[in-house]
């Protein structure tokens, strides 16, 4: 017995010498020949429609019936059967496409400019306009002119600023010196605020079949577990993070916080000899470089270390790009994902658990700190900074020096 894939090499080979009659009666034979499901089978493997097949079939069992084989029966001339719609109505194309993009092809206030554009809703909408089509036709229509399914592209960055690349090259160069250097360049960064309770988390996770984890159909926060602020530090050259947990407001000072707790843990033992301390950041959020309370707050952090601080924010539009988003918060996304995050030390877990193999290590603590909203930063604090703005884009780059060094 054939196979499909020798049916369909056999069909490949003679289908260009058969007339449209020979092709059918040569289909409904394998058919009969493959039995039961035969039909079927030679529809797959040649993409002739099961009524032709079948009427192939009917054909050579109503000739083997007859005591005489009866005259050839006329083939039906090449073009000959019924006209396709859009040749019967050429209007139809232009209608279609109207309604599938009204604001270039046709009228802006079409029926359909705020509708789904099914196949059966642009039927339906063309029968109403005059045009007596099925979906199935509106769907070979639609092929035929190019079009499919598609869904949205993250492409339109929007306008950027003319010297965003020109502060990636420096950002660029600082960090290549500050490691040749031995000192640390660290990614700073907010994650995604998380629900802290029995939520569904998106993604998969094995699990005995049929048996999903089960969790809350709404996900209205919890008043008694709230959120959870991941914020994370990446360190570039060593390949490891930081995660502080906050229960709080994410602010400038948590920000800040997160960096002195990963210092305290790790940084200070692993670049005892450092000179300076680099921090690449977004260019809004609790790290902004308008925040004043953020700069405030570094001033502090310089003087307890007794190190510069330096700061290289990312231009505006281009968060995407900081390294701690794609060598940290993409690995924690996909180690916990599935996981229901019940509690706070749940959530500490799986962040601490998250490894990569090109060896990423991650450590996480909470901080339960409380952090106030809105806090002002005086003219005259900031006055009392110790900070020098670097002669290109002084805004984005800057450092910040311990108020007992002369600047």
């Amino acid at each position: 017995m054939k196979t499909e894939a020798q049916i369909r090499r056999q069909y490949e080979q003679i289908k260009g010498t058969l007339h449209e009659r020979a092709r059918r009666e040569w289909a409904g034979s394998e058919a009969m020949a493959l039995g039961r499901g035969g039909i079927a089978e030679v529809h797959r493997a040649t993409g002739m429609a099961p009524s032709t097949i079948g009427k192939g079939v009917r054909e050579l069992c109503a000739r083997e019936t007859e005591a005489v084989v009866s005259p050839v029966q006329r083939v039906r001339r090449s073009g000959g059967g019924r006209k396709k719609k859009v040749d019967q109505n050429p209007q139809l194309l232009s209608a279609l496409e109207s309604l599938v993009e009204p604001a270039t092809r046709g009228d802006p206030e079409s029926p359909l400019r705020w509708t789904v554009k099914s196949l059966r809703r642009l039927s339906e909408e063309l029968r109403q306009m005059g045009h007596e089509v099925s979906r199935n036709v509106v769907s070979r229509v639609l092929r035929s002119l190019g079009y499919s399914l598609q869904a949205n592209s993250k492409q339109l960055e929007g306008s950027h600023h003319p010297d965003r690349n020109a502060q990636f090259e420096h950002i660029n160069r600082r960090s290549a010196q500050q490691l040749a250097e031995g000192n640390p360049v660290i990614s700073v960064d907010t994650k995604k605020k998380e629900l802290v309770g029995s939520f569904k988390n998106a993604g998969r996770e094995v699990r005995p079949k049929g048996s999903p984890e089960q969790v809350q159909v709404h996900d209205f926060i919890d008043r008694e577990r709230g959120k959870a602020n991941p914020y994370g530090v990446y360190d570039i050259g060593d390949n490891s993070g930081w995660v502080s947990v906050g229960i709080s407001s994410d602010t400038a000072a948590f920000a800040v916080e997160s960096i002195r707790r990963w210092w305290k843990a790790s940084g200070a033992e692993r670049y005892a000899t450092a000179s300076e301390l680099l921090i690449t950041a977004d260019c809004g959020g609790s790290n902004g470089y308008r925040t004043r309370l953020w700069k405030y707050e570094l001033q502090q952090l310089a003087d307890e270390l007794g190190l510069p601080i330096a700061v290289c924010h990312l231009p505006p539009g281009t968060s995407k790009w900081n390294k701690i988003e794609h060598r940290l918060f993409s690995f924690i996304s996909m180690n916990w994902r599935g996981k229901p995050l019940v509690s706070h030390q749940t959530i500490i877990n799986l962040i601490s658990a998250t490894r990569t193999h090109k060896g990423l290590t991650v450590q996480c603590e909470l901080d339960d700190n409380e952090y106030d909203k809105g806090r002002k930063i005086t003219d005259a604090q900031m006055a009392s900074l110790s900070i020098k703005r670097d002669s290109f884009h002084g805004e984005w780059n800057y450092t910040l020096y311990p108020s007992s060094q002369t600047l």
